[in-house]
């Protein structure tokens, strides 16, 4: 189940994440978040970005934060394990309170990870327990004049009757989420990139 009463011990997540080592991805797509073909129909699609400043110095704190999960962490969800790899296979679980004493647990597992002199970043898919089914890329890129940008990408549909049926609310959480995740982004380049 991916809600819980009461916030979930540290332990607890830890089980969750031995409970989801080699499982299957709930979703057949994988890759697409970062691939050429496009996003898979049937799906929420997302794509929402932002120019994070110029420089060698916002560049490097913007690689730094998606490696070191500031967009997660500066937007509310816990991460476990504590220091998760950005590498192919990594599998971490997210929490994080909705409302009151009600948490929403994740489960993914990255899938794909760029590390280009001018792109950086992963997408990971879900595992179960989580609230949807699809993917997710977080990436930074830095252009030609230096400029550095941050792109989150996602596809997801609802996994459960119930989560489905609420499918407005969730695509408003989703959004809230995306831009939560821009948000953390962008506050960690401008305190460490100054």
């Amino acid at each position: 189940m991916f809600v819980v009463l009461g916030r979930p011990t540290d332990r607890k997540l830890a089980a969750i994440l031995d409970e989801v080592r080699d499982t299957p991805l709930t979703y057949a797509e994988h890759g697409r978040t970062l691939s050429r073909a496009g996003l898979p129909p049937g799906y929420h699609h997302v794509r929402a970005e932002r120019g994070l400043g110029r420089g060698d110095d916002v560049w490097d704190a913007a690689r730094q934060g998606v490696r070191t999960w500031r967009l997660h962490r500066g937007s509310g969800l816990r991460v476990a394990p504590a220091h998760p790899p950005i590498a192919v296979g990594t599998e971490v679980v997210t929490d994080i309170g909705i409302l009151g004493p009600v948490h929403v647990i994740a489960a993914c597992r990255i899938v794909e990870v760029v590390d280009e002199p001018d792109r950086f970043g992963f997408a990971y898919g879900t595992l179960r327990p989580h609230p949807a089914q699809g993917e997710e890329a977080f990436v930074v890129e830095r252009d030609a004049a230096g400029a550095v940008r941050v792109v989150v990408t996602a596809f997801s549909r609802g996994n459960g009757p119930l989560v489905r049926l609420g499918g407005p609310v969730a695509r408003r959480q989703q959004a809230a989420a995306t831009e939560g995740y821009l948000d953390a982004l962008q506050r960690h380049v401008d305190a460490v990139a100054g």
